[in-house]
């Protein structure tokens, strides 16, 4: 439940909830964010377990066989709200709101060929089309009303295979999600999702291999971005190599790693996580070189924490990054994040939550809350709001995201969100 609640913060900043606009409030790939307190999410298996070998020869005989499994999303938004400083209301009809709908089913197959063979593939049926999304009729078109047009999407999701070489060797080859790094808030250290400058930047086709070496192990991997699936040949300039040794040790867990690739900059990694008493604390460092250009270097590092507090009614996480990389994704110098959950007792479970981003002298805050009224339903309700200088960078942000056709600016803004979730699974083995 943690997971979805805060893949909704994130989906607040990236909303575009203005009624003049054509954009979709939830045109956006939830599947790609991470969880605040990372928690696994339970609709869809994640990628980064490699298949074991059953430890008996009977089990072993019963490995083969078939798993299949389907997941269904609702989701509904709306955002009502003044598009103008109340002190600047001229007698103009300022109130306005847009809505938002998606609905999408995803369908996967597990098979288990024998106890070392396995293939992964999933599809997902998505309405409206997030790739060309919902058109207006330019017959019934004006001001006030529109005609939409849905046209359904298939996509893709996993497509992949496990082969456990005498659970020496793992080797995953195909169409998967891979990530590196611990931060939930600036996953900088994550070097996989990375694209060079002009370059294809797609969904990710890997080779995987993996070695476990006692408490640890040791992961390569080859990766392109080009669009496989779509036909497209990957040249040497758009297939990079990754490297990555783990050290799980018990009072401690390191990681570091690099990442190569033509026409982008070299990087490499180092990550530490542990538990001092009650809380969790993590600290990652980032090198990058610009090989290709004028070999400049930058690092970055990180210092975040996760606590619970009053038998884990109360989760607090909090993160200082700074960012000294150079061209990055990532706002340049001192970065804060603080995200607060706490859990209310009573009918509907709800949970009140904030999230507080810093940057560029400017500040990001979405409070809101979250009740559960019946099963596989939620509702949310969250202010996203946005304080600094015009030209800071969450300031500008949000006044892009919040101003309509006529210029009007919504300093703040309402948003209701409401979901129905579920997912069912059968399996035969023999």
């Amino acid at each position: 439940m943690k997971r979805q609640l805060f893949l909704l913060l994130t989906a607040i900043i990236l909303l575009t909830p203005i009624a003049a606009q054509e954009r979709d409030l939830l045109d956006i790939d939830f599947g790609d964010l991470d969880s605040i307190f990372d928690l696994p999410e339970a609709e869809e298996e994640t990628a980064e377990t490699p298949v074991q070998a059953p430890p008996t020869i009977l089990q072993s005989l019963r490995r083969r066989g078939l798993e299949f499994s389907a997941s269904y999303t609702f989701e509904g938004a709306t955002n009502p709200g003044w598009d103008m400083y109340p002190w600047e209301f001229n007698g103009k009809e300022n109130f306005s709101w847009a809505l938002g709908i998606n609905m999408n089913s995803t369908f996967g197959i597990d098979a288990h060929i024998s106890s070392n063979f396995r293939v992964r593939s999933s599809i997902r049926f998505n309405i409206p089309n997030t790739s060309i999304n919902a058109r207006t009729d330019p017959a019934t078109s004006n001001n006030h009303s529109h005609r939409y047009t849905l046209y359904p999407e298939l996509t893709l999701r996993d497509f992949y295979l496990d082969y456990n070489f005498n659970e020496v060797v793992f080797f995953r080859a195909g169409k998967f999600t891979q990530s590196w790094g611990f931060s939930p808030n600036f996953d900088f250290t994550n070097i996989l999702k990375r694209n060079p400058e002009g370059g294809p930047s797609g969904s990710p086709f890997t080779f995987r291999f993996d070695i476990p070496i006692n408490v640890g192990g040791i992961q390569l991997l080859v990766q392109t971005k080009a669009d496989i699936a779509g036909g497209e040949i990957p040249d040497r300039y758009n297939v990079g190599f990754g490297g990555k040794y783990n050290l799980a040790l018990q009072w401690a867990d390191f990681n570091m790693g690099f990442y190569v690739q033509d026409a982008m900059a070299t990087r490499g990694f180092f990550t530490i996580k542990t538990t001092i008493g009650d809380t969790e604390v993590y600290n990652e460092w980032l090198l990058s070189v610009n090989s290709h250009t004028d070999k400049s270097a930058g690092i970055s590092f990180n210092l975040g924490f996760a606590r619970a507090f009053f038998d884990d009614k109360l989760e607090l996480n909090g993160e200082l990054f700074y960012n000294m990389e150079g061209k990055s994704p990532y706002i340049d110098g001192l970065n804060l994040s603080l995200n607060l959950l706490y859990r209310f007792s009573g009918w509907g479970n709800p949970r009140f939550f904030t999230r507080f981003l810093y940057g560029d002298r400017s500040v990001s805050l979405i409070p809101g809350i979250r009740i559960t009224p019946f099963t596989n339903m939620e509702i949310y309700f969250a202010l996203p709001l946005a304080f600094g200088r015009e030209d800071s960078y969450y300031y500008k942000d949000f006044r892009k995201q919040h101003v309509n056709k006529d210029g009007e600016f919504r300093p703040f803004n309402f948003l209701l969100y409401i979901t129905f979730r579920g997912s069912v699974r059968a399996s035969y083995f023999y």
